[in-house]
This record gives C-alpha cells, sequence and structure tokens, in this order.
C-alpha cells in the first residue's frame, strides 16, 4: 500500500525529531519478532530511556541526510528500526543488543550514528558490550579501593602478630 506524501512528510520529521536530541542512533534490522515480543521490547526499551520507531529505509536514509552526521550510511538490509537514546549514549545499542539476544536472529544490530560519525555493525556491537555509567562507576571504585583494602588487611595481620608474640 502506498503512503501519501503527506504521511512520508510526517514520518520524515518524527525521524528527524527523534534524531535531533540522539546521543547515538542504532539501525536495527528485525524479522519474525512477534507483535507481543516487539510491544514488551519497546517498552523495556522506553523504560531504559531508548526509542524505537520503525519506518521505511528511503525515509530514515532522507532524514539522516538533514542531520549531517559524517561518513557513509552503512547498508541497511531487510526491514530497519531506528534505536535512540538521548541521555546514554551506549544504552540503545545494548538494549538491542540484549533483546537480540533473547530473540536469537529477529533483532541484530547492523550500524549506527555514535559520536556524529557513522559506524558500521561490528562497532556498534562493541559499544553494546560497554557496561552502563553505573556498572562502570562501580568498577572504578573497586579498582580505587582494591589497594585501600589490600592495605587494611596487612595492618590487620601485623597487629594480629603483634598480639599472639605479646601474649
Amino acid at each position: 500500500m502506498a503512503i501519501t506524501k503527506a504521511k512520508k512528510h510526517d514520518i520524515v520529521a518524527k525521524v528527524a525529531d527523534a534524531l535531533k536530541d540522539a546521543v547515538s542512533v542504532v539501525f536495527v534490522r528485525f524479522s519474525g519478532l512477534s507483535v507481543a515480543d516487539t510491544s514488551a521490547m519497546r517498552k523495556n526499551l522506553k523504560n531504559e530511556g531508548v526509542g524505537y520507531y520503525v519506518a521505511k529505509k528511503t525515509l530514515i536514509r532522507r532524514a539522516l541526510a538533514g542531520k549531517g552526521y559524517a561518513g557513509e550510511v552503512p547498508e541497511l538490509p531487510g526491514e530497519i528500526a531506528i534505536a535512540w537514546s538521548t541521555t546514554d549514549a551506549t544504552s540503545a545499542a545494548r538494549g538491542i543488543h540484549e533483546h537480540g539476544k533473547k530473540h536469537k536472529g529477529a533483532l541484530s544490530i547492523v550500524g549506527g550514528v555514535f559520536e556524529g560519525l557513522f559506524a558500521d555493525a561490528a562497532k556498534m556491537q562493541a559499544i553494546a558490550t560497554i557496561p552502563s555509567v553505573p556498572v562502570l562507576r562501580g568498577m572504578f571504585v573497586n579498582v580505587i579501593n582494591s589497594p585501600i583494602q589490600g592495605f587494611v588487611i596487612a595492618l590487620n595481620k601485623i597487629a594480629e602478630n603483634l598480639e599472639n608474640k605479646g601474649a
């Protein structure tokens, strides 16, 4: 069924509006995903601050052309959706990656936009495996805490040895 010009303008405007404030964008290939699974995925992504929208590739390309991203748009095979985040640069890729593991073969990352540059699937997959900011903060605290904790344990052993010798 053909889409009217007015509807196409609305779709391009909606995609462009989503891209306007996006920190990162992920191009998602989907196929064979049930409506229930799609609805659950959209709800989970929305809770994580990630938007998800399905549009024709030509309309997505038209909206991307107006943004002026550097590089070349990656190959977009099959049915394509976009996922974007306005806060955490890795959350869109991470969310799609996690849902892709749940729905084997139904979802895959085919590229995206990260830091104003088009990225291929491999780069976006690498970005998807970066832990979230709170997890990274926890890891950093553990790295800082580890030497201090080792020092405290060593002092405790020294104190125990001195008590045993003095008794």
